[in-house]
């Protein structure tokens, strides 16, 4: 596996995030049956501005969230419910963390940062293989596929 990881927030210096990403999305890969040598991905950990900027660029929601992510292509099937095919080796997309954000909302649920962070990386690479949360049928098979991946890290549900 191939994690390209850039780092523009300088509070993301200090919490491995090389780390937590290699570790999270191989765990997601190998759930999903997945070799994890096989795909390549790129993590940028940011801040509150640059991810609103993206947010707005992308999404046209110009404020921050905690997590982006673009799939290299469109994985989604037809179904809600459904789970979408296995991708090809390669390249899976990218992902973008907001410091701040992410900071907050770690503190507001009790967690560490690092476990907050693993379960966006976790959530973010479903997205990049055509998992969502947009219908109840989509947010539940992505949701149940967090949480039996985060038990696999040692984590607890997130929800």
């Amino acid at each position: 596996m191939s994690i390209d990881v850039i780092i523009e927030a300088p509070e993301w210096e200090g919490e491995g995030l090389e780390a937590l990403a290699a570790r999270a999305e191989a765990a997601t890969l190998r759930h999903l049956g997945l070799d994890p040598a096989a795909y390549e991905t790129a993590l940028l950990g940011c801040d509150d501005s640059r991810i609103a900027a993206l947010n707005g660029d992308f999404r046209d929601k110009p404020a921050p969230t905690n997590v982006l992510s673009w799939p290299a292509e469109e994985r989604a099937p037809d179904t809600p419910g459904a789970r979408p095919e296995p991708p090809e080796p390669g390249e899976l997309g990218d992902i973008a963390l907001a410091w701040e954000t992410c900071a907050r909302e770690a503190a507001a649920a009790g967690r560490p940062v690092a476990d907050h962070v693993t379960h966006l990386i976790v959530h973010g690479m479903l997205h990049l293989m055509g998992f969502d949360h947009e219908t109840g049928p989509d947010a539940a098979v992505m949701e149940d596929l967090e949480v039996e991946i985060l038990a696999s890290l040692g984590l607890p549900d997130p929800y």
